[in-house]
């Protein structure tokens, strides 16, 4: 008799909640959100440039209290009245002022999270849990790759103010046009490139298009999955190895967020097979 394997539950991770410091209009559709409070010391920050959190969106009109108990909640309340989650990098932690940033892409009324950031006010509460993350500019390397859309700017940001000012390398940024050119701190031997249009092919083009330097690259690739998947193709051509690259769709032209989720589970939602 084959006897079934009961997985352990996951553990709870811990949730913090900070209140809105100020907010911050970077360019026409990207909003930074300044968070302090109480709770700073129970964040414990980590390494990565691409660090990140969850932010739980409740319900205003059912009182939730935080932080929220999830296990608990999911015996008492519809499931489409559970707290959602949206992931966002972790633009800045700042130990000294106690304040923690995060970048949030703005459409109007489009999506859950970039609303709130975009009527956000001092007082407003933000409840979270993380960080995660997993890529950190590796200083042994012979230079540096970055490719990316808006949505992974504040990660790219990051990991070019954190690069030894003797780097070398290249960065390719595809915003809306060049109201969205953000003032960015990098090493003078990384060139940074604003592209400009909505197509994912637009950020695919450039890199395959690009010169590459000499030696053996470190990438960082994040954005929109249809694009993620055409650099794929483009680091596979190149000879780039795994160890070499970090590649990632944040979201997918098309999707809502919550489908997007759901599909990476699945083979449209696959950037980079598990190895054998």
């Amino acid at each position: 008799m084959t006897i079934p394997t009961v997985r352990p539950p996951r553990p709870v991770r811990p949730q913090t909640t900070l209140e809105v410091v100020r907010r911050e209009q970077l360019s026409p559709h990207l909003v930074r959100i300044v968070l302090s409070g109480a709770e700073f010391d129970d964040f414990v920050t980590n390494e990565s440039t691409d660090k990140y959190v969850k932010i739980f969106f409740a319900k205003p009109e059912l009182g939730l209290r935080r932080p929220y108990d999830l296990v608990a909640l999911r015996d008492t309340l519809a499931p489409e009245d559970l707290p959602v989650t949206r992931t966002y990098t972790v633009r800045n932690v700042d130990a000294e002022a106690r304040t923690l940033s995060i970048d949030f892409v703005v459409h109007g009324d489009d999506g859950l999270a970039g609303p709130w950031a975009d009527a956000a006010k001092p007082g407003d509460l933000l409840t979270f849990s993380g960080p995660g993350g997993g890529y950190a500019p590796d200083p042994r390397a012979d230079w540096h790759l970055f490719a990316g859309d808006q949505s992974a700017l504040p990660a790219i940001a990051s990991a070019l103010e954190a690069l030894p000012a003797s780097a070398t390398g290249l960065a390719f940024i595809q915003v809306a046009d060049a109201t969205e050119i953000l003032q960015l701190t990098a090493p003078p031997a990384v060139a940074v490139q604003w592209l400009f249009g909505q197509s994912p092919a637009l950020l695919v083009d450039a890199v395959e298009g690009a010169t590459w330097l000499p030696g053996r690259p470190q990438i960082f690739a994040h954005g929109e999955r249809s694009a993620m998947k055409g650099l794929r193709e483009v680091f596979s051509a190149r000879g780039v190895q795994r160890a070499e690259l970090s590649l990632s769709g944040y979201w997918a032209l098309g999707r809502t967020e919550d489908k997007f989720q759901a599909e990476k589970r699945e083979p449209v939602g696959v950037i980079l097979p598990v190895p054998g």
